[in-house]
């Protein structure tokens, strides 16, 4: 019963956070077109990413700690590791790395997202 409320908590974690990570790149193309306003969407965009990519550690932790899978704690600290990398080259004007470092990470997101809910 307990593993099965942090599972629950974990896929939504995982789903909400995937959601957010596959808006990034709809803003930034917006942006990209010329729509100048979508680039502070694009950065609120990223804080909240982050900000649920740091929330999901717990459930997946609990997770884990209560004889579940590892796996998604250890995809869940990729994630985090991987959006800090890329929300500091997004400072810093980088796309030779944002970019597909940002393909990367909705990937994995996917992956992510797929595998809890098998």
């Amino acid at each position: 019963m307990i593993k099965t409320k942090f599972l629950g908590a974990t896929r939504g974690f995982v789903t909400v956070h995937a959601v957010a990570i596959f808006g990034q790149p709809v803003f930034a193309g917006s942006y990209l077109t010329g729509d100048y306003g979508m680039l502070a969407v694009h950065r609120f965009g990223a804080n909240l990413v982050f900000s649920l990519a740091l929330a999901q550690l717990v459930p997946t932790a609990l997770l884990w700690r209560r004889g579940g899978p590892r796996w998604p704690l250890w995809a869940s600290v990729l994630l985090l590791l991987g959006e800090t990398a890329q929300y500091f080259a997004g400072l810093a004007g980088a796309l030779g790395l944002h970019v597909p470092l940002g393909v990367a990470l909705v990937s994995l997101a996917v992956v992510t997202l797929v595998g809890i809910w098998r």
